[in-house]
């Protein structure tokens, strides 16, 4: 069993996660940890590389993407390319929050009211011309104005039990995924609004 046991059961304790669930947040009860279930395979974090001087992408297994448009700002990187026929991915890279907001629409232009994923690890330049991120298992899912769902922290227990992730780093990403759940709880689960009390103002196309 993953030394951050204890730490998840103490998480209610010490950040109000257990007050959240009333704010729409879906978190794991200490029963359904210890319950049996099917083992997670563990991974090593992913890793993805951005080139915005070649417009370009290179993902955890070495694919390069074609990017349509990049932007830096002073929070961070913006990023858009299409996924799919008619579906376009946005993201941003916010190092201060260590966040990754990922917003996926069949349409550019209308953004309001959609679904947020956002992603906690680490993200920022890598040399003078690359960025990159470092994915830290645990995303929360935003659904405009209802809720916010934390998942990934079955893959981050397996990843620590099998040491892909080193103790100090996996408590990190735990404390950053509660404490944006905390503030989105107390915006209404607002994603915009929530940034906008960090000082980050977002522009999608």
């Amino acid at each position: 069993m993953s030394a951050l046991l204890p730490l998840l059961v103490a998480v209610p304790t010490v950040t109000g996660v257990a007050g959240y669930m009333a704010r729409g947040l879906r978190v794991p009860t200490l029963a359904e940890l210890a319950a049996p279930r099917a083992p997670v395979a563990a991974r090593r974090p992913g890793v993805e590389y951005f080139d915005p001087s070649e417009l370009t992408t290179v993902d955890r297994r070495g694919f390069v993407r074609q990017v349509e448009t990049f932007r830096v700002e002073p929070w961070g990187l913006y990023m858009a390319r299409s996924v799919a026929e008619h579906r376009f991915l946005q993201s941003w890279l916010l190092p201060e929050l260590a966040v990754r907001v990922d917003l996926i629409q069949p349409r550019l232009g209308d953004h309001r009211g959609q679904n947020y994923r956002l992603g906690i690890g680490e993200y920022g330049p890598a040399g003078p011309r690359r960025w990159k991120a470092v994915d830290h298992y645990l995303e929360i899912v935003v659904r405009h104005g209802r809720s916010a769902e934390l998942r990934g922290i079955g893959n981050l227990l397996a990843a620590h039990s099998a040491g892909l992730i080193d103790t100090e780093p996996a408590h990190r990403a735990l404390d950053r995924a509660t404490a944006a759940v905390d503030g989105l709880a107390a915006c209404d689960h607002d994603v915009e609004r929530w940034l906008a009390v960090h000082g980050v103002t977002l522009t999608w196309l």
